[in-house]
């Protein structure tokens, strides 16, 4: 960048030192401190040096990096904390009290500058030396500081040398600042963490929703001992093709997913090539790549932020985390353990943005328990608990025990998709409660300790058509009940009276919860599923039943009759036989009519041991392993 190396020199006349600058403070004044990593630590220091003649002062900011000394105790009647995400240096101020959180779309927070409903006296903001133009940069953090900038009666800007130039919609103009502090000072750093087996699990769940070609947010927000989950996704991404981001805020994990060649922009529907973000917050690896960088566009919350400029996107995937989530859907996210502990932030505005976009996700992401080993799955939220995003508005949802979609699903449904993503030991307990609360028909009483989700690793496989369509196998899944009703009274008459050697076509809820609500210990059921845009669609069943005093299993598996034909019976035949090896059955047994001559086939020419015997148009199968 051509700085103007003599910019002290030009603007001589707005120069002063940050004790000089900061005495223009006044008590009752209302003041705006830069946000994250942008903040102006120099200034800050001089206005709490200065506590002893201010009072009521009231400090405004989004999310602050540094030590806030201005929370100590000993200058309560001096300054008043005002912030709009709780991060962890305000967090004990806001429990205990003694400052204000103001739960808010970040989108919304510059109309309340620009109207007037939230007056700012003074911004303390941090910027990069001019340009030959008088144009300086706002750097890692454009967000709402444009905005206060533009708002606040008067702006101390500390023009720090080590700022990076951010390219995008980041500029501000030198005359319309008031006073510049000149600084050679490091930014504030926000280091990595260590992703926990938690948070990896969750991201690999997660990294499946991601589609090639996707434009992804990732949302802000810790959680203690798991950090960072939305961050934590990133680096599960490195596989994917032509990804786009657009995002409130960057961190250094996207170096890395960068450098993997999987961030291209190229099918972008807006900003095409463009990373587009309004703030970051890293080590200086990260502020010396995106200094002076085009593949880089901050700009300012009103348009990062903005629901109808992100659902323009196609595929755009929001990623944002939650701390509590009851079984109706709806989501928490900014109140925990009697208190309030982080913001809305971006989450509403990217679940808005992303649920409209053409082939859309907004995805929440939370660990199944808290640190002290309580579920973050309930069935009522806490009390206190605020609802941040509405159970009409949840797409999915994903703990590390699993994926939830919600979307359009009955209170049923839905209660019966998070329980089965809840970590096991709460599964029965939620189960109870949701009967108790009528979330789901007192029929489920009866599977009380039936409730179980397998363990998917050794169930999991793929099938390729010969016509490229690609088959998942996995094990089934209590959210599966709608679609294994689906599948029976899809099914023809001959497939009905093969599978079950009836001509009854009628399947009562009692047997279709048969079909899903398994003892794993004993019985296994494997499905076949096809991707729809509703979720996936079962299409084939395969499923054995483990007689304990024999060690054998009797086989049985169903096809949907436009797939039938195709090699899947023979596939799904062989991944069970892998599975009952892997828990050292023995062998199958099966009952297969004398007319159905293809399941005959596969068990014939399965390649083991087979005897069989015929018996009133019956055939019984021996297959041992």
């Amino acid at each position: 960048m051509d700085y103007n190396m003599d910019w002290q020199q030009t603007y001589a006349d707005m120069i002063c030192t940050p004790q000089t600058a900061l005495k223009k403070l006044r008590p009752g004044h209302r003041v705006f401190l830069g946000t994250g990593c942008g903040e102006p630590t120099v200034l800050v220091e001089a206005m709490v040096a200065m506590a002893g003649t201010l009072a009521d002062v009231e400090i405004v900011e989004l999310l602050t990096k540094g030590d806030a000394p201005y929370t100590d105790r000993k200058f309560a009647d001096c300054f008043k904390v005002n912030s709009f995400f709780i991060g962890h240096n305000v967090r004990e101020l806001i429990r205990e009290g003694r400052g204000d959180y103001t739960p808010i779309l970040l989108s919304d927070i510059p109309r309340l500058f620009d109207s007037g409903q939230l007056p700012l006296d003074v911004a303390l903001i941090q910027v990069s030396p001019p340009d030959q133009r008088g144009k300086m940069s706002l750097g890692v953090s454009v967000d709402i500081v444009k905005s206060a900038a533009k708002n606040a009666s008067l702006v101390i800007a500390l023009v720090n040398s080590q700022m990076p130039w951010t390219r995008g919609d980041s500029l501000i103009d030198v005359y319309d600042l008031d006073i510049l502090v000149p600084a050679d000072v490091p930014l504030l750093e926000r280091p990595s963490r260590p992703v926990s087996d938690t948070a990896a699990a969750i991201a690999e769940l997660v990294a499946a929703l991601v589609p090639d070609g996707a434009t992804v947010q990732f949302g802000m927000g810790r959680i203690p001992g798991k950090g960072s989950l939305p961050q934590a996704v990133i680096p599960a991404l490195k596989g994917k093709k032509d990804l786009g981001i657009h995002t409130e805020v960057i961190t250094d994990e996207i170096l890395e997913l960068i450098e993997s060649g999987a961030v291209t922009g190229r099918r972008k529907s807006m900003d095409r090539g463009k990373i587009v973000t309004s703030f970051c917050m890293g080590t200086p690896k990260l502020y010396s790549f995106v200094d002076d960088n085009p593949l880089f566009s901050f700009r300012p919350t009103e348009y990062v932020n903005n629901a109808n400029v992100i659902s323009r996107q196609s595929r755009m995937v929001a990623i944002n985390l939650a701390l509590e989530i009851d079984l109706t859907g709806q989501v928490c996210s900014d109140f925990e353990e009697g208190a309030f502990f982080s913001g809305i932030g971006g989450q509403v505005d990217f679940n808005r943005g992303a649920t409209q976009s053409v082939g859309g996700r907004s995805v929440i992401v939370l660990p199944s328990k808290t640190e002290d080993g309580r579920s973050r799955i309930v069935t009522r939220l806490g009390s206190g608990s605020g609802v941040v995003i509405s159970r009409g508005t949840v797409q999915f949802v994903v703990t590390e025990h699993g994926v939830a979609y919600l979307h359009g699903k009955s209170v049923q449904d839905r209660t019966l998709a998070l329980i089965s993503i809840a970590h096991p030991d709460y599964r029965e307990q939620l189960l109870k409660e949701a009967v108790e609360a009528r979330y789901v028909s007192r029929d489920f009483a009866d599977i009380e300790g039936r409730f179980i989700v397998a363990p998917q690793e050794l169930m999991k496989s793929t099938y390729l058509l010969d016509n490229g369509t690609q088959l998942q196998f996995r094990s089934i899944h209590p959210t599966d009940e709608p679609k294994m009703r689906d599948l029976l009274y899809n099914l023809s008459q001959e497939t009905v009276y093969y599978r079950f050697m009836s001509h009854n076509q009628r399947f009562g809820r009692k047997q279709i919860q048969n079909f899903v609500y398994l003892d794993h210990r004993k019985d296994i059921a494997i499905v076949g599923t096809v991707p729809e845009a509703h979720g996936d669609e079962i299409v084939a069943v395969g499923r054995y039943y483990l007689d304990e005093r024999t060690n054998m299993a009797e086989v049985a598996f169903v096809i949907h009759d436009k797939w039938q034909n195709r090699g899947l019976g023979s596939f799904l035949f062989r991944h069970l036989i892998t599975i009952a090896k892997t828990s050292g059955i023995a062998g199958f047994t099966a009952e297969v009519l004398r007319d159905n001559k293809r399941m005959q086939a596969i068990f014939n020419h399965s390649g083991y041991q087979v005897q069989s015997r015929l018996e009133e148009g019956v055939y019984s199968f021996r297959i041992d392993f």
